[in-house]
């Protein structure tokens, strides 16, 4: 093993982490401010159709249910949004169907929003991350088993986002005054985006935080890693909110240019008129009968992806990848490419993916990723990763901060919290069109 490739597999075991790869199977992760602040003012009621009672209420569940909604302020929701005048009445004039009603609809609301968010779908900007929670905790199961054991409250706290981001924010927004009615929107707007992710993310995951610029390694609730990013500019190439799955790691990887450059910018003939040039530059060009480029950029330093590239299928064609401009990690805002992350120390994220995925040993990897060769290293145990999009949270210091709102995503939801809350649709993510984001530069 050369020095280099010993300090890098130092590195990546010095805090322990070798140690990790000994977790047992059952611990391994599963695939995966201007809005007016309505706890003064709660919303308009809108009139919505009710939920068909599958059960029935007696009085004692029901005044449990009506103490719930009385306190989901505490969740950043509005009491008024779950009919308590509605339960209130039904509740007076005693068991029977229209307690029944009431008080199924009323549960049936409450559990959407804790569970998936109350925002609606159109409001989610570029949100692409499906919530599986419905599937895995169905509304009737829910309240089957609520009333079944008698636990209205343990069953609805239960719904609520184990990250510890989320309560920091509830603990955040009970210590805001009322009056200070753009700061609680704000906390309101990010303890939802938390429920439009999975519940429990996992034992180990990967997630970034576009407005932060970092990227975190967490395992068991700890962050073990931390990286800057550099994440998509505003506009068309705003990186997207995904959840998926790391699959691969690639070491030293290729890159094929997208058409769009080497047709569109005229890569491809620049290129094929100077093959001087083009090997200078490390690039491959072939030219096919039909008078199709092909340009594929070789592994090295110079390479647009660097020398690590993060393999998470999905289509928008959004990766985490090294950089050859480094210099673009030191700058505050750090919002300059086509979509995809650039990852800071890339090579020792893949390494430590290599290590924990594919259970490698750390001069394996440290000597894979020198070795200037493609090398694609197949995951064993998949991790989820997550792209997400907080405007405050917790940063990689612990402390909970207001980010900047680089993409204007925080309007939509801020609105929609201000609005009368709209009934739930099948829609799981953003139908807006998906845009192949496959240009690292």
């Amino acid at each position: 093993m050369t020095a280099k490739t010993r300090l890098l597999a130092q590195a990546i075991c010095g805090a322990g982490l070798l140690a990790l790869t000994a977790l047992p199977a059952h611990a391994q992760p599963s695939a995966p401010a201007n809005a007016v602040d309505t706890a003064t003012a709660p919303p308009v009621i809108a009139p919505q159709p009710v939920v068909e009672p599958a059960l029935h209420w007696g009085l004692a569940d029901a005044a449990a249910l009506l103490a719930v909604i009385e306190g989901i302020e505490a969740e950043g929701l509005f009491p008024a949004d779950y009919r308590p005048d509605l339960l209130r009445a039904a509740l007076a004039r005693g068991t029977g169907p229209m307690l029944d009603q009431a008080a199924s609809t009323s549960f049936g609301w409450l559990v959407e929003d804790l569970r998936d968010g109350r925002t609606p779908m159109t409001s989610r900007v570029q949100w692409f991350a499906v919530d599986p929670d419905q599937d895995e905790m169905p509304t009737a199961r829910l309240m089957a088993d609520a009333l079944t054991r008698s636990d209205v409250a343990g069953v609805l706290a239960s719904l609520t986002p184990t990250h510890a981001d989320y309560a920091a924010l509830k603990a955040e927004l009970a210590a805001t005054p009322p009056e200070s009615r753009s700061r609680r929107a704000i906390i309101r707007a990010n303890m939802d985006r938390w429920r439009w992710l999975r519940r429990d993310l996992g034992d180990i995951y990967l997630l970034t935080n576009v407005p932060e610029f970092q990227l975190r390694l967490t395992v068991k609730g700890k962050n073990i890693r931390t990286y800057r990013t550099v994440v998509g500019k505003p506009g068309r190439t705003a990186t997207p909110q995904l959840a998926e799955t790391v699959t691969a790691v690639v070491f030293n990887p290729t890159w094929t240019v997208p058409q769009s450059i080497v047709k569109g910018e005229g890569l491809g003939a620049r290129l094929l008129a100077s093959p001087a040039s083009a090997k200078a530059q490390g690039y491959k060009v072939t030219k096919a009968k039909n008078g199709v480029i092909t340009v594929v950029q070789q592994p090295g330093p110079g390479n647009a992806l660097g020398l690590m590239k993060i393999d998470m299928p999905n289509p928008h064609s959004i990766y985490l990848h090294d950089t050859p401009s480094k210099q673009f990690f030191a700058h505050e805002v750090r919002a300059y490419s086509h979509g995809c992350i650039r990852t800071e120390r890339a090579v020792e994220l893949g390494m430590t993916m290599a290590i924990l995925g594919a259970r490698m040993p750390a001069a394996e990897a440290a000597a894979i990723s020198t070795s200037r060769e493609y090398k694609k290293v197949a995951m064993t145990r998949t991790f989820p990763v997550y792209l997400t999009y907080f405007t405050m949270g917790r940063d990689i210091n612990g402390a909970l901060r207001q980010f900047g709102d680089i993409y204007g995503r925080d309007k939509p939801v801020l609105d929609s919290f201000a609005a009368p809350r709209e009934l739930k649709t099948t829609q799981r993510k953003s139908d807006e069109a998906i845009i192949k984001l496959d240009n690292p530069l």
